[in-house]
């Protein structure tokens, strides 16, 4: 695949909104991400984790009028809405699918069309600018995200149509697996801690927060721990019949037993790539199957950044 400008349409998340004058405040209970650092100019990438500190869901974090917008996998959203609820009713703020209210576009080299938007977007990852009821939002490998309300959606993407070419969405998932961003689907839930899927290394884990639902377990392993499985880069050479789709089982000599799960996989114009939580030796052996142990040979590849764990419990 080229590395023209492209969009394509975000359809694969949902929109779970928690608005109300206590939505902060009841949030920041709940999330590994400080929403203190929120504000009208930036986002974060964040996480919900069980008390044993697994997560539930992982997510997109930002403002919008009087409450806050989490987009993450959609079937992971109801189940989220549900637990979420039993704690809300203890505070001022109120929960909501508001999906079919936005539309959510993914841009690669599409800074020209944001400005011509009115949307001169920072280089700066997870920084926002809006205008016009549009919101822009930076990743960490250069890419955008554009949200429009829903009314506005359909002349958004005649907009966007008239100076990028649209792509499929599995294009936007490769760039993903390339960026090594992971995130959590229905077949993931509660598998992973946030360290395997780096989510600490993105800015999606606060360590001076204080007091969330799993924190004692994400802070030891931090601070005292040694995981064992982290986030690792993969492929596969040749046409596939079908994607591996997330907690698809990975294998290697090493062990006798499975090694790891996909996180998350996209087509390339050699095979596929996808992002795996891996054990440490079987990483460090690199004889990687998938599916079993005589499956598809896989190769490792770099990941775009290094883990520094100084930095990371700075936030």
């Amino acid at each position: 695949m080229t590395d023209t400008a492209y969009f394509c349409v975000l359809s694969h998340e949902g929109i779970l909104a928690v608005r109300g004058p206590d939505a902060s405040k009841f949030l920041q209970g709940q999330l590994t991400c400080n929403l203190n650092y929120l504000n009208n100019e930036t986002s974060s990438l964040g996480a919900r984790c069980t008390p044993k500190g697994r997560m539930q869901s992982s997510f997109r974090i930002l403002t919008e009028s009087d409450g806050l917008l989490l987009a993450m996998a959609s079937e992971l959203l109801q189940p989220q809405l549900a637990d979420l609820g039993k704690y809300a009713v203890f505070s001022k703020s109120r929960l909501s699918d508001e999906t079919e209210e936005w539309c959510r576009f993914g841009l690669a080299g599409g800074d020209g069309t944001l400005v011509s938007l009115g949307l001169d977007l920072p280089q700066t990852a997870d920084q926002i600018v809006r205008s016009n009821g549009l919101i822009a939002i930076r990743l960490s490998d250069g890419r955008a995200e554009l949200w429009a309300k829903a009314q506005d959606a359909k002349q958004t993407r005649l907009r966007l149509c008239a100076q990028l070419a649209e792509a499929p969405l599995n294009r936007w998932l490769l760039d993903q697996v390339r960026a090594g961003i992971g995130q959590v689907f229905g077949t993931t839930r509660e598998l992973f801690i946030p360290q395997m899927i780096n989510l600490q290394a993105l800015g999606g884990v606060s360590f001076k927060k204080g007091c969330y639902t799993g924190q004692e377990i994400v802070a030891r392993m931090q601070y005292l721990g040694k995981l064992k499985r982290r986030l690792h880069r993969l492929a596969a050479e040749g046409a596939q019949s079908e994607l591996p789709a997330a907690g698809v089982e990975l294998f290697s000599p090493v062990h006798g037993s499975s090694v790891g799960e996909v996180v998350l996989a996209a087509p390339s114009d050699d095979g596929m790539e996808l992002l795996a939580v891996l054990q440490e030796d079987a990483a460090a052996d690199g004889r990687i199957f998938l599916g079993s142990p005589d499956g598809i040979p896989l190769t490792l590849l770099e990941l775009p950044y290094t883990l520094n764990a100084d930095q990371e419990i700075q936030r």
